[in-house]
C-alpha cells in the first residue's frame, strides 16, 4: 500500500508557503554559521570567502532535484518516497530508514550542544540536574507542541527561525562598517592537501535542506511550495554565509585560531553586549535546529510505517490534532533516551552516509521520475536534460569519496541492519489511523 492511499487523507493540510521557507532556514541555519568563518578561514584564508559562495551554488544543484522531485508529490516522505517510486520499495526503505536514523542522532546532539552553549551564561549547565533539565527540557516540550499541531509546531519553528537571524543580520548590518578590506587578503593562501576536507565542511554547512520535503502531507500545496522554499532557502542561506564570512575575516585578527569567531568579532565592534547577543543567537539556533528535527523526523518514522515497515500505531494520527501523534511520541523518547546516555555519539556517526544517501538517491531518481510524471501540470522541469542531476551524482559522489573510514563502516552496518527490518516488516499490511 502506497504512502498515498494510506497516510494523507488523516493529516491536516495547515503549513503555509512561507512557513515552510521558515521550515527550510531553520533547518539549515544552525550552530554551524557561528563557527563555520574560524574552521574555514584556517583551511582556507582568505579564499574562504569565495568557497562559502561556490558552495552555496554547488549544493544549489542537490536542491534543484530535490525542487523538481518534490513538485510531481504532496505525501509525506521526502527522499523515501521519491527514491522508492523511481527504484523500487527496498532502496526507498533503505533511504528512509538512514534518513529516520540521522534526525534522532541530531536531536540527540543537539539537545547536548543546547546544554553545553548554555554554559556561556550558566556555566552549571556542564553537569548534574542542569544539563539533564536543558536537554530534556526542549525535547519535551517541543515534542508536545507537535502532537498538538503541525501548525503549531511550524509557528514554533518560524519563530525561531526569525529569533536566531536577527543576530546574523546585526552582525552583518552594523560589521559590515567595521570590516578592514586590509585583512580579507591577510590570511595565507590555502594549501592542496586541505580543499578536500574544507569541501566536506562547507558543502555540509549548507546541509539540512533534504528534510523539508518530508511533512509534505501536511503543507497546504506542497508541489508549488516546496520547490519555492528551497530555492528562496538556498539564496538566503548563502548570501548570509558569505557576508557572514567577510565580516567575520574583516573585523576578527587571528579569525582562524578563534572558539567563538561571530561572538569575538562582534565585540570587536558592538562591545560585549554585541558578543552576548551573537552567544544568545547560537543558543536559538540550536534550538530551531531541535525544533525542525522535532517536527520533521516523525513525518519519515510515520511514512514508513505507513507502508508497513514498522508496528501499526506508528502510523496512527491523532483523532483530534490530526498530526502523527504516535510517531512523535516514539521519536521524543527515544531521541531524550539517547541524549541523556550519550550513545548518540556513535548514530552521529552516521548523519555524512545518511545525507548523502538522500543526495545521491534523489538526484539518481530525477530522471526516472521525470520520465513516468513530467507531464503533472506546474511539475518543475529543470533546463539541460539530465545535467543537473548528473553535476548533482558527481558532487555526491566526491563527498562520499571524502567521508573517513569511520563513517563508512557506521554507515554499512546501518544499511545492514535497515535490510533486517525491511525483511522482518515488509509483507506487514498497515492502514493509517488504525
Amino acid at each position: 500500500m502506497s504512502t498515498a492511499e494510506s497516510a494523507g487523507p488523516g493529516l491536516l493540510r495547515a503549513v503555509s508557503r512561507w512557513q515552510i521557507v521558515g521550515l527550510a532556514l531553520n533547518d539549515v541555519i544552525g550552530s554551524g554559521v557561528y563557527l563555520l568563518p574560524a574552521a574555514a578561514a584556517a583551511l582556507l584564508g582568505a579564499a574562504s570567502i569565495w568557497a562559502v559562495l561556490l558552495a552555496g551554488f554547488a549544493v544549489a544543484l542537490l536542491v534543484l532535484c530535490f525542487a523538481q522531485a518534490s513538485s510531481y508529490f504532496d505525501q509525506p516522505g521526502g527522499a523515501y518516497l521519491y527514491t522508492r517510486e523511481a527504484f523500487g520499495r527496498f532502496i526507498g526503505f533503505e533511504v528512509g530508514w538512514m534518513s529516520w536514523l540521522a534526525r534522532v542522532a541530531s536531536v540527540a546532539s543537539l539537545a547536548n550542544g543546547l546544554a553545553q552553549a548554555c554554559t556561556y551564561f550558566w556555566p552549571a549547565a556542564a553537569g548534574g540536574w542542569q544539563r539533564a533539565a536543558i536537554i530534556s527540557g526542549p525535547i519535551l516540550l517541543l515534542g508536545w507542541i507537535n502532537v498538538r499541531g503541525v501548525k503549531a509546531g511550524a509557528r514554533t519553528a518560524v519563530a525561531l527561525v526569525i529569533a536566531k537571524m536577527l543576530p546574523l543580520l546585526f552582525f552583518i548590518a552594523v560589521g559590515l562598517w567595521f570590516v578592514r578590506p586590509s585583512r580579507l587578503g591577510a590570511l595565507e593562501p590555502p594549501h592542496g592537501g586541505v580543499l578536500g576536507q574544507a569541501a566536506l565542511l562547507l558543502l555540509f554547512a549548507y546541509a539540512g535542506f533534504e528534510n523539508t520535503p518530508a511533512a509534505a502531507g501536511e503543507y497546504k500545496n506542497p508541489r508549488r511550495d516546496v520547490p519555492f522554499a528551497l530555492l528562496a532557502m538556498i539564496l538566503i542561506v548563502t548570501l548570509v554565509y558569505s557576508l557572514a564570512q567577510i565580516v567575520a575575516l574583516g573585523t576578527l585578527p587571528g579569525i582562524a585560531h578563534s572558539q567563538s569567531p561571530l561572538a569575538e568579532a562582534a565585540r570587536r565592534f558592538a562591545g560585549d553586549w554585541g558578543a552576548w547577543l551573537l552567544s544568545a543567537g547560537a543558543i536559538v539556533s540550536i534550538a530551531g535546529n531541535v525544533g525542525n528535527t522535532m517536527l520533521i523526523g516523525p513525518r519519515y518514522l510515520y511514512a514508513l510505517a505507513a507502508d508497513g515497515y514498522g508496528p501499526r500505531w506508528l502510523a496512527r494520527v491523532h483523532p483530534q490534532y490530526r498530526t502523527p501523534a504516535a510517531a512523535i511520541v516514539a521519536q521524543t523518547l527515544i531521541a531524550l533516551a539517547l541524549a541523556l546516555s550519550g550513545s548518540f555519539v556513535q548514530l552521529a556517526m552516521l548523519s555524512v552516509i545518511a545525507r548523502l544517501a538522500t543526495y545521491l538517491g534523489t538526484a539518481a531518481a530525477v530522471p526516472v521520475l521525470r520520465r513516468r510524471f513530467g507531464d503533472r501540470p506546474g511539475a518543475v522541469r529543470l533546463p539541460w536534460g539530465p545535467a543537473i542531476p548528473i553535476a548533482a551524482l558527481l558532487l555526491s559522489g566526491a563527498l562520499l569519496a571524502s567521508a573517513t573510514g569511520s563513517n563508512l563502516i557506521a554507515g554499512a552496518g546501518a544499511l545492514a541492519v535497515g535490510g533486517g527490518v525491511y525483511r522482518l516488516w515488509r509483507a506487514v499490511p498497515v492502514v493509517a489511523g488504525a
